[in-house]
């Protein structure tokens, strides 16, 4: 049986820890932080979540299954790198948006390219780990 504090303790860190996952993820054009550290944030919240209430759980919140997030992220990373070559600059050369989103900033092409580096670190942490699980 899963101790009561710890799954109390769950309840309150998945939310706080996806929400500090998106701040990372969004914060990450300026500073330390970007699509890698929040996702294995993101990663970490889901992992805490399983550890105290199991696997199948966690698995009815996330809703799908992790290893398609994986090719969701590297299409979005490739798109990201690719669009610059439709307006005549090189691979990855960041592309901005002349209008900023009220709580986000700033919006290029190097944000979708976080997103899909985002996707693909949660979907490989959690295969992996689900897969870990499943066979022990």
């Amino acid at each position: 049986m899963k101790s009561l504090i710890f799954r109390t303790a769950s309840d309150y860190l998945l939310p706080l820890l996806l929400l500090f996952s998106i701040f990372l993820l969004l914060r990450g054009h300026y500073e330390p932080g970007g699509g890698f550290v929040g996702g294995l944030v993101a990663s970490m919240a889901f992992l805490i979540h399983s550890f105290a209430y199991g696997l199948t759980q966690t698995r009815k919140i996330i809703r799908v299954n992790p290893g398609y997030l994986m090719p969701v992220g590297l299409l979005l990373a490739l798109v990201a790198g690719i669009a610059p070559w439709f307006v005549g600059l090189p691979f990855l050369t960041g592309l901005w948006f002349s209008e900023p989103l009220r709580f986000i900033g700033a919006v290029s092409s190097v944000l979708v390219f976080d997103i899909g580096v985002y996707l693909v670190v949660i979907g490989t942490t959690l295969t992996i780990f689900f897969s870990i699980s499943e066979s022990v």
